[in-house]
């Protein structure tokens, strides 16, 4: 009990100092428990000033989520931690791209991206457990303070030079990063190797196709740990570690249904044509690596200032990029002879191997799932880019499915009617006198967040009579409005437990939380008193 007093007691100062925060009462620090039950809840939208931009209300359910966080690390709820993240970085992404913050609106939102920041890279226990998008940039957060690099006359010993690759040596720095993996980021970059193999049968024939050197593959490796959905705090996504502009301009769309920078096939063609014209430009393998991590321009100068086109030489560069080429030099060496390094080659993964279906319709992807015989967690880990619960709408969407899976899907496919193939369509609205986007979004029971987001608008009183707005909508399922018990904007399930199965991992497949499912099926909290054959009401967006 003392624990979760003093739990409690932290909980409340830190969101009494997250900034931009007006809480200074345990009303306003611990608020109605309907604002958890969707946090973009649009029945509690009335009073909200339809002059005000989108900015604080991202960061407000920001703000909420990294509460929610902090209870559920403290409750060592590891799967409710990485789905909160996971939640919190698509606001995150989403605030990056409505477009220029007002200079009050980018003081807050850099002020809670840093105590976040700080959060996730050093004060969450359950990190260390869960496979989240953030363990990359936690890792060289923590190696990047606890090395000093050294520039200038650098003693080297040559361990590669082959044509057509990239050079690898061994300095000061590069054994230190070296001796890192070893001790304390050992169980990381085991991981790392485990993904390794997972896409090199991806990856490498990629970088084969652009005549590229295969070193180049760990560059993703030391960005995000070869995850496809890990995000940075510098908005940057994907296995490669796009930013939203660089991203669009090799190619990478970002849209209400995907992110094509987390689409592991896509991004790699990207980043090979963005390293190309890296490498045209300095002919330096090293340099265009640091230009991928602080730009071209800032590598430009440095080269002009100290007269030289030797990295080594180039002590006025970003500490962070200074450390950088030392960095992905021991990834890479540790990676070509893991047992040398003390690690073991993975066994028994499975390669990241795929065939693919043309959809000429937005599908669901649980029904897609159903289909394939899959879980849809499974189905999402193959199309990593989707943001929605649903396919594109637009015809022609190649959807990947594992290998071996593609014969089924098609004849139970084919089989099913076409009404249960149903997912998120849009419907046009044309604005009306005295109308706004939160009653618009009232109408037709959807996020206020989700109405503006599919149709680019930054502030809401932007919306002119006459106007035609894309409204996402279902069919063919029963809508929560309060008066049955379901929150605004979600649709009904009902999920039949089976024998092995647990709160937690039914959240996972639904892609809710299992403290929703409690309350929706009144279950006690702490409660795991579910049975097999038990029908469980499940709100889903």
């Amino acid at each position: 009990m003392n624990k979760l007093f003093r739990a409690t007691i932290l909980l409340l100062v830190l969101i009494r100092l997250l900034p931009g925060s007006e809480a200074r009462s345990i009303s306003n620090v611990f608020p109605d428990p309907s604002a958890f039950t969707n946090t973009i809840d649009t029945t509690n939208l009335s009073s909200i000033d339809e002059t005000r931009n989108r900015f604080p209300e991202l960061l407000r359910d920001s703000k909420l989520l990294m509460a929610e966080v902090i209870v559920s690390d403290f409750n060592k709820d590891t799967l409710e931690v990485a789905f909160l993240l996971s939640k919190i970085f698509e606001l995150l992404m989403e605030a990056d791209q409505i477009g220029e913050m007002n200079l009050e609106d980018k003081e807050e939102f850099d002020r809670f991206n840093r105590t976040f920041t700080d959060l996730y890279t050093h004060k969450l226990l359950t990190v260390q457990n869960i496979n989240a998008p953030v363990m990359a940039e936690r890792v060289w957060a923590d190696i990047s303070e606890a090395i000093e690099i050294e520039m200038g006359e650098t003693k080297f010993t040559v361990v590669e030079d082959r044509d057509g690759h990239i050079p690898l040596v061994r300095t000061k720095q590069v054994d230190q990063y070296i001796n890192y993996f070893q001790t304390k980021g050992k169980k990381q970059f085991q991981i790392w190797l485990d993904r390794y193999a997972k896409y090199k049968g991806l990856i490498l024939p990629i970088l084969k196709e652009h005549e590229m050197p295969e070193e180049l593959m760990y560059l993703a490796m030391i960005e995000s740990g070869l995850n496809p959905k890990a995000y940075s705090k510098a908005k940057a996504s994907g296995m490669w570690q796009f930013i939203y502009s660089t991203g669009k301009t090799y190619g990478l769309n970002r849209d209400w249904y995907r992110d094509e920078r987390r689409d592991p096939v896509k991004a790699t063609h990207a980043a090979c044509n963005y390293l190309k014209d890296l490498y045209k430009e300095f002919d330096n393998w090293y340099l265009a690596l640091a230009a991928y991590n602080c730009g071209s321009g800032r590598v430009a100068r440095a080269s002009k200032l100290h007269q030289t086109y030797d990295f080594w030489q180039m002590h006025s560069l970003p500490r962070e990029t200074r450390n950088y080429i030392p960095y992905f030099l021991s990834a890479a060496i540790i990676a070509r002879s893991p047992i040398e390094y003390g690690f073991y080659l993975p066994k028994n993964v499975e390669p990241f191997q795929y065939e693919t279906i043309t959809l000429e319709k937005s599908a669901d992807i649980a029904v897609l799932a159903r289909v394939a015989g899959l879980k849809p967690n499974i189905l999402r880990e193959y199309n990593p880019e989707l943001r929605q619960s649903a396919t594109p709408a637009e015809n022609g969407y190649v959807l990947k499915l594992p290998i071996g899976t593609k014969d089924r899907f098609n004849s139970a496919w084919n089989a099913i009617p076409e009404e249960e193939r149903f997912a998120p369509q849009f419907v046009v609205h044309r604005v009306r006198y005295g109308e706004s986007l939160w009653t618009i979004s009232k109408k037709y029971n959807v996020s206020i967040h989700d109405l503006a987001a599919v149709n680019k608008i930054r502030n809401r009183n932007k919306v002119r009579v006459g106007q035609k707005l894309n409204v996402p909508l279902k069919g063919g399922r029963v809508w929560g409005n309060g008066d049955n018990g379901g929150p605004p904007g979600y649709s009904k399930r009902v999920y039949r437990v089976k024998r092995g199965d647990t709160l937690g991992q039914i959240a996972e497949i639904f892609g809710t939380r299992a403290s929703k499912i409690r309350r929706w099926n009144n279950l006690k909290y702490g409660s795991h008193l579910i049975h097999p054959g038990q029908k469980l009401v499940i709100w889903v967006k």
